[in-house]
């Protein structure tokens, strides 16, 4: 760590170089994979900036070497010790003056730190103090504004307060438009940021206006054959599928994992293509297009395979795609097959009882139950039952599916009513929780329960639970009634 303590302005391009090779010297040993020598000089840094400040110096330079620091810390994954930091960080920048050299990119990089840790309403002061100052020096349409304007556009979104991001968003669009045109590659980054918010906000109608126009751009600059081109025909099939255009989505999405292919955009095992792929195949089911949409769930399978080798762990989610599939056209023996093989490489990779094995086990439970195979099925769902109440506690939600999988198993096996009614119970109280006293969960499971208590005769607790699914079934008449 450079000693600024004497002439701290003096040659600030110098203190701001030292800073700049102390990230990309860390950076570089977390890539290399050297993440104990990382933690030694990011420690190393903080004892020695701490120690500065023990005494009294509590200048713009500790404030940038916290944050130099924190960023590693970022990089490295260790999010309890950046709270630490930005906490000690704080009380540093708070006593700044706004015209300090570095406190506009500190506040910058605090503020998608806190995002980062999902402390949204810190990580708006943040990049509200960064906007009051570039305001500040540079008026209220310079294009200083457009990073913490994003940034604030960014953690209002995320907590809901989707009136005011929207706006952020047209004031960055206009702010572009009038330094570089209405054409700009600038303006992709924010009318993506908006047509991602109006379609968390089910404003498809209003979100394909930003996408078409992100197309539009991207395809005057690079050409209709570029990668760019593809990944935009993807965000606007998604609007298309949301409006209910399924022939247009479907199309378009076919044309961007052609173009990206062609192009050499993207490596085929790239996480973005393949969810592509998987988003597509899932649209081919929705419409019955079944074959096709068991076509790319396999080329994902195969490509993964290819790239990954036959016991990488991400396999595994790809057989319990195909296993859906095959499972919707009643094709319960492949699935069977598809689910064992989910089982054995998770596994391998993660040990017989990690929690996530349960979700193939719970979907074999059910497969060997369509096949008949009862008391398969349910020392599956035994099985999966006794790891979620481990891993996730007895009244957790993933416990819940899998007593209400066990319910359903254990009923068709003629086990004691009695018994089935305390495992409903049990499931009823984990979805109050959950999901709420007047949900459609809760509705479903309490007929459930309603039904047992009257084969059992215990007719003065009915009374009450059947008046409340009355009123629930009034609430929800346009579900089919189970």
């Amino acid at each position: 760590m450079a000693d600024c303590s004497s002439n701290p302005f003096d040659g600030m391009s110098d203190f701001e170089r030292q800073l700049q090779e102390l990230f990309n010297k860390i950076r570089t040993m977390i890539m290399k994979g050297d993440k104990s020598d990382a933690i030694d000089l990011l420690q190393a840094n903080y004892e020695a900036v701490k120690e500065q400040m023990n005494a009294g110096s509590k200048g713009i330079e500790e404030a940038a070497i916290l944050d130099i620091i924190a960023l590693g810390y970022i990089l490295i994954g260790d999010l309890k010790f950046v709270r630490s930091l930005l906490s000690t960080m704080n009380g540093v920048v708070d006593i700044q003056k706004d015209d300090e050299p570095l406190l506009g990119s500190i506040l910058m990089h605090m503020g998608s730190m806190y995002s980062t840790l999902g402390n949204f309403e810190k990580s708006m002061l943040a990049y509200q103090r960064v906007i009051l100052i570039s305001e500040s020096k540079y008026g209220r349409d310079s294009t200083f504004l457009i990073k913490p304007l994003l940034g604030m556009a960014k953690s209002l979104g995320s907590i809901g307060r989707a009136t005011k991001a929207l706006d952020i968003y047209q004031q960055v669009i206009n702010i572009i438009e009038s330094s570089g045109g209405a054409k700009s590659e600038d303006l992709v980054v924010p009318l993506f940021g908006l047509g991602n918010l109006l379609m968390r906000e089910r404003k498809a109608a209003d979100a394909e206006g930003p996408f078409t126009r992100i197309l539009k751009i991207y395809t005057k600059l690079y050409g209709e054959k570029d990668g760019r081109v593809g990944l935009a025909m993807c965000s606007l099939a998604r609007v298309k599928f949301a409006k209910g255009n399924t022939d247009e989505a479907i199309d378009l999405y076919k044309n961007a994992l052609q173009i990206i292919k062609d192009s050499s955009y993207m490596d085929l095992d790239d996480g973005v293509m393949e969810n592509m792929r998987i988003e597509l195949a899932e649209l081919l089911h929705v419409v019955g297009r079944w074959k096709e949409g068991q076509q790319l769930l396999e080329e994902c399978l195969l490509i993964t395979e290819k790239f990954k080798g036959k016991d990488h762990p991400s396999l595994a989610t790809h057989y319990q795609n195909l296993a859906t599939s095959y499972s919707r056209l009643k094709n319960f023996a492949m699935a069977e097959h598809l689910l064992r093989a989910s089982m054995d490489v998770i596994s391998k990779a993660e040990g017989p009882d990690h929690p996530s094995i349960t979700f193939p086990m719970l979907h074999l439970a059910v497969t060997l139950y369509n096949l008949k195979r009862d008391e398969e099925a349910e020392q599956l769902a035994l099985e999966a039952l006794h790891i979620r109440e481990k891993a996730f506690g007895k009244d957790s939600l993933p416990v819940g599916e899998a007593l209400d999988c066990l319910v359903s198993i254990q009923s068709r096996r003629g086990k004691h009513s009695a018994k089935l009614l305390e495992l409903l119970k049990r499931v009823l109280k984990i979805q109050e929780r959950e999901f709420g006293y007047e949900s459609k969960e809760v509705m479903v499971t309490l007929k459930k329960v309603v039904f047992y208590l009257n084969k059992l005769g215990r007719k003065d607790e009915k009374f009450p639970l059947q008046r409340r699914l009355s009123t629930l079934r009034k609430k929800y008449k346009h579900i089919v009634q189970y």
